[in-house]
C-alpha cells in the first residue's frame, strides 16, 4: 500500500480559460515550467471477499522543474521521500530506513509522473498516451490519458482542471491501476512557476540507511 501512495506527481495552474481538458491539459505543460503544492491523496481498494471497499489516506507535499525534476515529501500517515533528480529516481522509507534507486530513464515511461513533469508538448505526451476530453464532473474540466504500453500496471490517467473566466488551475490526478485500485490525489496552495534552487532536488542517502540499486 506505500508505494500506491508514491505513484504521482502534479502541480499548478496556467494563464487562460480553455474550452475543454485536453486544452486545459496542453496549456498546462506549455506555460507551467516549475510548481510547489500540498497534496491529499486517498487510495482505494476494491471490494474482496464480500468486504466493503477500503481507503487510506495521506498528505505531504511536492515540486517539480521540467523536464524531469520532482521531489515528494510524504508527511502523514507515514514518512516517505521521492527525489527525481534527472537521472536518479529515489524513494527513502523513514520506518524501514530503506532507500531504493533506480535509474530514472527507465522506470517513468508511461506514469502519471511522466505525463505530468516530463514532456515538453502535447505531442510528446501522444507519443506514449491515447488523450482524450472526458465530460466535466464535480465542476472540474477533465481529460483522460491512456497509456500505450500494454504491460504496466496502469489502466488510466484523468486529470482535472478548474476553469475560470482567466485561469485554468490543475486541481486533481485520478489514477486507475491494473488490480483495480484508485488514487485519488488533491492539490491546495499551488505555486507556479516558482523560483527553485538546484539543491532542491539533490538527494543524499541519511547514514546508516540500508540502499538499494535497482
Amino acid at each position: 500500500m506505500k508505494k500506491l501512495f508514491a505513484t504521482v506527481l502534479i502541480a499548478a495552474s496556467a494563464g487562460t480559460a480553455c474550452a475543454d481538458g485536453l486544452e486545459s491539459l496542453e496549456n498546462f505543460v506549455k506555460t507551467v515550467k516549475s510548481g510547489r503544492a500540498e497534496f491529499t491523496q486517498v487510495v482505494t481498494s476494491p471490494p474482496k471477499d464480500g468486504q466493503a471497499a477500503r481507503s487510506k489516506t495521506s498528505s505531504g507535499s511536492f515540486e517539480f522543474q521540467r523536464p524531469s525534476k520532482f521531489k515528494f515529501i510524504y508527511k502523514k500517515p507515514f514518512e516517505q521521500s521521492i527525489v527525481a533528480d534527472g537521472q536518479t529516481l529515489w524513494l527513502y522509507d523513514v520506518d524501514l530506513n530503506q532507500v531504493t534507486s533506480r535509474k530514472q530513464s527507465s522506470v517513468l515511461g508511461s506514469t502519471p509522473a511522466a505525463l505530468i513533469a516530463a514532456a515538453p508538448d502535447l505531442k510528446a505526451l501522444q507519443a506514449d498516451f491515447t488523450l482524450q476530453a472526458a465530460p466535466d464532473k464535480d465542476g472540474l474540466q477533465w481529460v483522460t490519458a491512456t497509456p500505450k504500453a500494454k504491460d504496466g500496471q496502469l489502466q488510466t490517467v484523468k486529470v482535472g482542471f478548474k476553469v475560470e473566466a482567466q485561469s485554468t488551475e490543475l486541481a486533481a490526478l485520478e489514477i486507475l491501476d491494473s488490480f483495480g485500485q484508485r488514487s485519488l490525489m488533491s492539490f491546495a496552495k499551488v505555486e507556479v512557476n516558482p523560483a527553485l534552487a538546484a539543491e532542491t532536488f539533490q538527494f543524499k542517502p541519511p547514514a546508516g540507511a540500508d540502499v538499494v540499486k535497482q
